[in-house]
């Protein structure tokens, strides 16, 4: 890993600050991630996805059975989220982690919805067939006007 964080960290781009390691013909993409992002949204994968925190600490906001609340994640500690969990990556100034996700099987849709940061109603949200993580959410989350 200290490897390739020397030789790609400018590969680590806002507002996302992910680069997929491999996304052609596998079932796990493995994507590493960079701080700091700047993301307002929440993502909905209808699939698993199991976070690792590598170098600091990070922050992942979820809402949980409609209750919004943050869960950190220390260097060296892992985390499963459940699929349909939606959340939000906080990665702070130099901190790295890695980012396990299926593909996504034919006919799901990822999702990403903004909250009010006041009463918490949706804003909005948009939907899409996720094939490539290292462009789709970086387009979507670039497009939103709030």
């Amino acid at each position: 890993m200290p490897k390739w964080l020397e030789e790609n960290s400018h590969l680590l781009k806002p507002p996302i600050n992910n680069y997929c390691v491999y996304n052609e013909d596998v079932t796990v993409m493995p994507q590493i991630v960079g701080g700091p992002n700047a993301r307002t949204d929440y993502h909905i994968n209808e699939t698993a996805e199991w976070f690792y925190q590598y170098r600091g600490a990070m922050l992942l906001k979820v809402v949980d059975a409609g209750v919004f609340r943050d869960i950190i994640i220390h260097e060296g500690c892992m985390f499963l989220l459940p699929p349909n969990t939606p959340h939000n990556p906080v990665r702070f100034a130099d901190t790295v982690g890695i980012v396990l996700e299926q593909k996504r099987p034919e006919g799901s849709l990822d999702r990403l919805r903004w909250y009010c940061t006041s009463c918490k109603n949706v804003v909005d949200e948009q939907a899409f067939h996720c094939t490539d993580l290292g462009t789709q959410i970086k387009e979507a989350v670039n497009s939103f006007k709030g």
